[in-house]
């Protein structure tokens, strides 16, 4: 079957789904966009949709520091002794932290702040994948959302590793959708807080591009698919979030990733 031009998850009936986005509807399907499925026949209006991150993926992958704006702005405003990076190396991230458009950010009670976004584009992989070149690269993707890398910094100074500062529950949003056929060196990504816009900036700005990541990643590890490839992102972080804030990610192919930003009880 041919696969899915925009596609996402949901909720239907407290579980997982799902769908094939066409205009302002979801058209429901057993399996998964990226691999063989059916259509159910049911369908369910998007506006009113309770959207979940697009995939549970079996490894999270984070390009982290992959823009030379944001290493100037981390080294000057965290006092971080930041340098570009001189080869692809990979992070991870916990899919536990994972939660969908329109769901809580959630703030630890104890967490002493700031806490900034990072809005990112983000690639999932579709099939398994093993020594691809640049040029191969692109063909084991499903295709691109939107993802936002939370980080809390007073944890990130005082922990060892991101194990807090990075993964903690809520700490990543991603969605709302995942398109295909984008290409992923050319995408503008703007971050909104409260309505305002905080940051902006162009995918064509990056360190190392996607295809350089998938070749030098697969020399080594074996893709899956449902895998996410965080890319990273540039510019400032900031204002940093307080309870009450409302944060966007947008890009005007894949639309608005969107989470409120709640603290503890």
């Amino acid at each position: 079957m041919k696969e899915a031009i925009k596609w996402c998850r949901l909720d239907v009936n407290g579980g997982p789904s799902f769908g094939i986005v066409i205009d302002n509807e979801i058209a429901l399907i057993d399996g998964a966009p990226y691999g063989p499925h059916k259509h159910t026949g049911e369908r369910v209006p998007l506006a009113t949709a309770k959207l979940m991150a697009p995939v549970t993926p079996p490894n999270f992958y984070a390009a982290g520091i992959n823009f030379r704006d944001h290493i100037e702005w981390a080294n000057q405003y965290l006092g971080m002794s930041l340098k570009a990076p001189t080869q692809a190396d990979i992070g991870y991230r916990s899919a536990n932290a994972l939660i969908g458009s329109g769901a809580d950010i959630v703030i630890p009670k104890d967490a002493p702040g700031p806490v900034h976004f990072e809005g990112e584009l983000v690639a999932v992989v579709g099939r398994r994948a093993k020594h691809l070149t640049e040029e191969q690269a692109l063909d084991c993707i499903a295709g691109y959302t939107l993802g936002n890398d939370l980080s809390e910094r007073s944890f990130q100074k005082s922990d060892r590793t991101l194990w807090r500062a990075k993964n903690i529950d809520t700490f990543k949003p991603m969605g709302p959708v995942v398109v295909a056929d984008l290409d992923p060196m050319d995408q503008n990504i703007t971050v909104r807080v409260n309505g305002k816009i905080a940051t902006s900036y162009t995918t064509k700005r990056a360190i190392f591009s996607l295809q350089h990541y998938i070749a030098r990643m697969t020399a080594y590890l074996t893709l899956q698919p449902g895998d996410v490839i965080w890319l990273g992102c540039d510019g400032p972080t900031l204002p940093a979030l307080e309870p009450g804030d409302l944060v966007e990610v947008i890009n005007d192919k894949i639309g608005i990733l969107s989470n409120r930003v709640v603290r503890e009880k």
